[in-house]
């Protein structure tokens, strides 16, 4: 079985990460899958920006896991470091019922998988 792979960027902005509520009322990472020919980089860039219209850069692979979003359903995560560009106010998609910048502190008590945690320290450590 081959596993699908999905991006995740980190981005920072004054010492909070910003998450995206999913219809599983959980938080993640902005991000998504590649489209053919993208690379990890590209397809990172394009997904936050369709997601929240915020412009990134990427700076560095952070941490690689494999997460089980539903029973049976399993996907790789490549987690990566982001700078933001430009605006700071965030556009949601339709993939997303809220967002919000939260404090790491804050990340311990909020439905978040693990694997997330790991990359936003591991990010937040570099800050």
């Amino acid at each position: 079985m081959r596993l699908p792979i999905s991006v995740k960027g980190v981005l920072i902005h004054r010492g909070r990460v910003l998450l995206l509520r999913n219809d599983r009322g959980e938080w993640e990472l902005p991000g998504g899958r590649l489209d053919d020919g993208e690379t990890p980089e590209e397809a990172l860039v394009r997904e936050i920006w369709e997601e929240t219209g915020l412009s990134a850069s990427v700076t560095s692979l952070v941490d690689a896991w494999i997460f089980e979003v539903t029973p049976g359903k399993k996907v790789l995560i490549l987690e990566y470091a982001c700078r933001l560009k430009g605006k700071r106010d965030v556009t949601i998609s339709h993939e997303h019922n809220e967002h919000a910048w939260l404090s790491l502190a804050n990340l311990q008590r909020e439905p978040l998988p693990g694997g997330y945690v790991r990359g936003i320290q591991r990010v937040l450590s570099r800050c």
